[in-house]
C-alpha cells in the first residue's frame, strides 16, 4: 500500500471472483474461523457492502455467542463502501483512502486480514487485488466457470486467450510488484468437485493446469458440495464450531471430509506463523 509500511502490514488474503455462486463468501467465512482457531489475530473487510454476506455472517456470529452465552473466536471487522461522489476521480480517491485506512487500522492488531470482494469489476475490487499477498479465486469445477479465467476452444478445450478477469489480475500483479517488489500468490480453488472422475472434470483439470503455467497461478482442491458448509450460516457458525457452540450435530464422514478440505486450504496458503507460536519458539523475540 502507498501509505502503509509492508513490514507493519498484516498478510492480506483476498477472495476474488467476478462470477456469483462460486463459494467466495463461504470460503471467506471458513478461512476466518479456521485462522482464528489456529491462533491468528484476524481482521476482515467486506467490500461487497451491497450484498453484505460476510458482514452479515459475522453479525450473526456475535448474536449467537451472546444469545447462548458461549465463547466463539471472532475477528475484528470492517466494511468499506463504494463512494457516492459524482466525480470518478474523486470517488476513486475516496475509496482508496477508506480502503487504506481500514488496512492500517486492522494491521495494528491483526496478523491476517481476509477481504471479500464483490462479484463485479469495481475500483474497490481492483484495489484489493493489487494489495493481496494471497489471492484466492474459487470456481465451480466446470467449463461454465472456467470462462471467467480464459476463452477455451469448444472442440479440444485448448486455451485461446486469458479472460478479462485474468488480465485484470495480471495488471494487479504488475502494480504490486512495481510498488514493493512483492509477488501475489494466486490460488485458483476448484469447488464442488464430484467424487467420480468424470471426463468433463478431467478435462477441466487438464486445461486448468495448462492455463496455470501460462498465466501463473496454483490450483488447489476446494470445498465439495456439502450441506454443512451452508446450514450453519444463519447462526454465524461453521463446522469448526460444532462442539464449542453446543450444537447437537452428530459428526459423520461428510463433516470429517469437510473439515479436512478446510484444513487443506489453510495449509496451502503461504502465510507467517501466528505470533503466539513464534513467541514460544523464540521467547526473547
Amino acid at each position: 500500500m502507498s501509505t502503509i509500511s509492508i513490514a507493519h502490514r498484516a498478510h492480506l488474503i483476498v477472495l476474488g471472483n467476478e462470477k456469483g455462486g462460486s463459494g467466495k463468501s463461504t470460503t471467506a467465512m471458513h478461512l476466518v474461523v479456521g485462522l482464528l482457531r489456529d491462533g491468528y489475530q484476524v481482521g476482515t473487510i467486506d467490500l461487497d457492502a451491497r450484498q453484505g454476506t460476510l458482514s452479515g455472517y459475522l453479525a450473526s456470529r456475535h448474536a449467537y455467542a451472546q444469545r447462548h452465552g458461549v465463547e466463539l473466536p471472532v475477528p475484528q471487522a470492517a466494511s468499506v463502501f463504494r463512494s457516492e461522489l459524482d466525480s470518478r476521480a474523486d470517488a476513486e480517491a475516496e475509496e482508496r483512502a477508506q480502503f487504506e485506512a481500514a488496512i492500517a487500522t486492522l494491521s495494528a492488531a491483526c496478523e491476517v486480514i481476509v477481504i471479500d470482494c464483490p462479484g463485479a469489476d469495481t475500483n474497490l475490487a481492483r484495489l484489493a487485488h493489487a494489495s493481496a499477498d494471497t489471492l484466492i479465486t474459487p470456481i465451480n469445477d466446470s467449463f461454465v466457470d472456467f470462462a471467467m479465467l480464459a476463452r477455451v476452444d469448444p472442440d479440444n478445450h485448448a486455451v485461446i486467450s486469458p479472460s478479462t478477469y485474468s488480465e485484470m489480475v495480471w495488471e494487479a500483479r504488475k502494480r504490486r510488484f512495481a510498488r514493493d517488489r512483492t509477488r501475489i500468490d494466486w490460488i485458483v480453488m476448484r469447488n464442488r468437485m464430484g467424487s467420480t472422475e468424470m471426463r468433463n472434470k478431467r478435462d477441466v483439470g487438464t486445461t486448468l493446469e495448462t492455463l496455470a503455467k501460462r498465466i501463473g497461478f496454483r490450483t488447489v482442491k476446494g470445498f465439495g458440495e456439502r450441506v454443512i458448509y451452508r446450514e450453519l450460516y444463519l447462526q454465524g457458525l461453521t463446522l469448526m464450531d460444532v462442539r464449542e457452540a453446543g450444537l447437537q450435530i452428530q459428526l459423520g464422514m461428510s463433516h470429517i471430509a469437510a473439515r479436512a478440505e478446510v484444513r487443506a486450504l489453510l495449509s496451502a496458503i503461504k502465510k507467517p506463523a501466528p505470533r503466539a507460536a513464534q513467541a514460544q519458539v523464540n521467547p526473547a523475540a
